[in-house]
């Protein structure tokens, strides 16, 4: 039998063992069986890749509720491991330090709630007043939920470890971003006065934000607004962003 080539060099001896195959002498009669055994060597490292990434979620997920329950300080790594099971080397594997594990932790909670309040902005709407209006609603219902108030709260007091201030407001800006393209197109359309989105997009975020979620953020405001009393500011918020930002006069003065 001619030998192709000794394959068993480049493949690991868990694999010879469950295969038991003589590597050294594959011919081209053989070729199938080659074939269906790089097939499952690919099959196997799929799967273990899948699971790699179902433990790295599973971390996520634990870290991220033990940071809300206990703060930064009173979390350790020895506690997310043994609530999450297996070790620790599996932990730093994915996670270097308990740093980069809160930041993921915060930063993935953001990008999870923030896309619903995103989704809500289109440019196809002939109707700006009623996309400002739903982007608003949705907004204060992301920035003031249970979750999204817990989060600020632990990104602003952990501000300064690992650079988690700048890597929130660069979160804050990518909202701030989507919400620019819309009102330039906005603006490009003679809807809004012309002027800088981004700056217009911050004032809006700034309106909507003014009236509950700071109270909200220190414990001021008890008990917390309900879904009605936060249409209700979002609607306030986006009239007075009109006033200043509407060409149309109806706009300005909508019921």
């Amino acid at each position: 039998m001619k030998v192709l080539f000794p394959w068993s060099s480049f493949l690991s001896e868990p694999y010879s063992t469950v295969y038991n195959i003589d590597f050294h002498a594959l011919s081209r009669e053989n070729s199938t069986v080659l074939y269906s055994l790089m097939f499952f060597t690919h099959k196997k490292g799929g799967q273990a890749m899948m699971k790699g990434n179902a433990k790295r979620q599973a971390i996520l997920d634990t870290a991220y509720r033990l940071f809300l329950e206990l703060g930064y300080d009173n979390t350790s790594m020895s506690e997310i491991t043994s609530q999450v099971g297996g070790s620790k080397a599996t932990l730093y594997h994915h996670f270097a330090s308990k740093e980069e594990l809160f930041v993921a932790c915060m930063t993935a909670a953001i990008d999870k709630h923030v896309a619903g309040a995103l989704a809500s902005l289109s440019t196809d709407s002939a109707d700006m007043v009623s996309v400002l209006q739903r982007f608003g609603e949705n907004f204060l219902q992301f920035v003031c939920s249970s979750d999204m108030i817990a989060v600020r709260r632990q990104m602003v007091a952990e501000a300064s470890r690992l650079g988690v201030g700048k890597l929130f407001f660069d979160k804050i800006r990518t909202i701030a971003n989507h919400v620019a393209v819309f009102l330039d197109a906005c603006m490009a359309s003679g809807k809004l006065r012309r002027g800088d989105a981004m700056l217009a997009a911050n004032h809006l975020r700034g309106l909507l934000e003014s009236e509950i979620l700071e109270p909200m953020l220190l414990q001021a405001l008890e008990p917390w607004p309900d879904e009605a009393e936060k249409n209700a500011s979002a609607k306030r918020a986006v009239d007075a962003f009109l006033r200043a930002y509407a060409l149309d006069d109806g706009l300005k003065q909508r019921e």
